[in-house]
């Protein structure tokens, strides 16, 4: 009789979404589902809206640059406040500005009134709350699972939730700013976040933490930077995660360039494009998702490095939209892997009172860096052209792979009896 079991696919479904079992992240996770596909609507619609107005590469990348840049500046300092303040109601302050903000785009958009410097101070206006939001919805994560072995499973489900609307929200806005321009995608991003602030109100949190309030931000401060550059293997994730999230960056920042000039498409193709990369970020999240243990995540930094920094050469220099969109979906892949990794290992290591600042230092490598990328790819392609940019930007990225390749070894040795301590292996694994 043969005693081996093969689980059913009901059976890997189930494993697949278990984290949805905690009530509270299956608000959340319903919440985000809705608004995220408005966050990626107004995202395309408004590279649009401004390559539309300008023609102008250092104008995408300035308005990007706005829009993520204070994410960079503020987002340590926020982490602070994350690891000290109830962070539940910090999302709900951050998620109501955010919506107002999409509302005042809106109705500045379909009044006609709309220019470029408004969308700069209001990608200003957004990024300051990214700033606070991101850290502080990182470090939720942990309060939403009661089970600490799902986190991995959370991690990957949020990424993958993301991604979806990566896929969904490009495709939704190439379509109605065609017929119906680009205000309506500002409209209905603005309304989508209610589908959050009704899931948040709708949580029932056990008794917070006792955190105590912030006396002393810089000194906290200098207590999250001072941990994460001493302890290796969190610097080097965030060193990886900054180049990855910097190069990447360029081929996003100038994908209308490429749309028009290499294409010779619209709205609608550049809304395929970036939907091929969410789809295949999304089949990298899936895959993640169904895995049962985070042993074995450091090699997937590296490897999802290789394979973006890889697919961003070969979409530069390709001319054929089919091939494009190929190694669009590879790089989406390759990104995700590379990021939602990166995520878990740290939700894994971190010491608990240092969450929100490790997880707004990942906010600042993951979604600070790319305002940076953004600002020199848009002042780079105006001097060299698109395609030489998004070149340069992938062999970067194989550089910063191959260096974090050289120090997984050491990490490895670090990260193990952090494992052994915390119950998740019982003999020496391969991180």
């Amino acid at each position: 009789m043969n005693s081996s079991y093969s689980p059913s696919p009901l059976d890997t479904l189930r494993a697949t979404f278990r984290a949805l079992r905690h009530r509270n992240f299956a608000l959340f996770f319903a919440g985000q589902g809705v608004s995220l596909i408005g966050t990626w609507m107004q995202q395309i619609a408004m590279s649009w809206l401004v390559y539309r107005m300008t023609h102008s590469a250092f104008l995408l990348g300035l308005v990007s640059f706005s829009g993520q840049f204070p994410t960079f500046l503020f987002a340590s300092f926020a982490g602070v406040y994350a690891d000290h303040w109830n962070r539940h109601r910090i999302l709900i302050i951050t998620q109501t500005l955010a919506m107002i903000q999409a509302l005042i785009l809106a109705l500045l958009t379909m009044t006609g009134m709309i220019q470029v410097w408004q969308i700069v101070v209001l990608g200003l206006m957004l990024g300051t709350i990214a700033a606070f939001d991101i850290p502080a919805r990182q470090a939720f994560m942990m309060d939403m699972i009661e089970d600490r072995e799902d986190i991995g499973n959370a991690i990957a489900l949020n990424s993958s939730l993301v991604n979806s609307a990566r896929l969904l929200g490009p495709s939704l806005a190439g379509i109605l700013v065609a017929f119906m321009g680009e205000g309506i995608c500002f409209l209905i991003n603005g309304i989508s976040f209610l589908a959050v602030l009704i899931a948040l109100f709708f949580m029932k949190m056990k008794k917070p933490f006792e955190r105590g309030k912030v006396t002393d931000v810089w000194t906290g401060w200098k207590e999250g930077i001072k941990y994460a550059i001493g302890f290796r293997p969190i610097g080097s994730i965030l060193a990886l995660l900054s180049v990855a999230s910097l190069t990447a960056s360029s081929y996003v920042v100038l994908m209308p360039i490429f749309v028009t000039t290499k294409f010779h498409g619209g709205p609608q193709t550049l809304g395929f494009l970036m939907a091929a990369s969410g789809l295949g970020a999304l089949a990298g999240t899936l895959y993640l998702a169904s895995r049962k243990s985070v042993l074995g995540l450091g090699r997937f930094i590296f490897i999802g490095a290789v394979i973006l920094g890889s697919a961003m050469m070969l979409f530069s220099i390709s001319s054929h939209l089919g091939l494009s969109i190929l190694f669009l979906f590879v790089g989406g892949f390759g990104m995700i892997v590379e990021m939602a990794s990166s995520n878990t290992i740290l939700q894994t290591i971190v010491d608990d009172d240092k969450r929100g600042r490790i997880m707004s230092l990942y906010a600042m490598a993951f979604m600070g860096m790319a305002p940076i990328g953004s600002f020199v790819s848009g002042s780079l392609a105006s001097r060299i052209g698109a395609t030489s940019t998004v070149f340069v930007s992938g062999i970067i990225c194989l550089i910063g792979a191959i260096l974090f390749a050289r120090q997984l070894p050491g990490i490895r040795q670090l990260v193990r009896p952090i494992y052994e301590k915390k119950g998740i292996i019982s003999q020496t694994p391969d991180v």
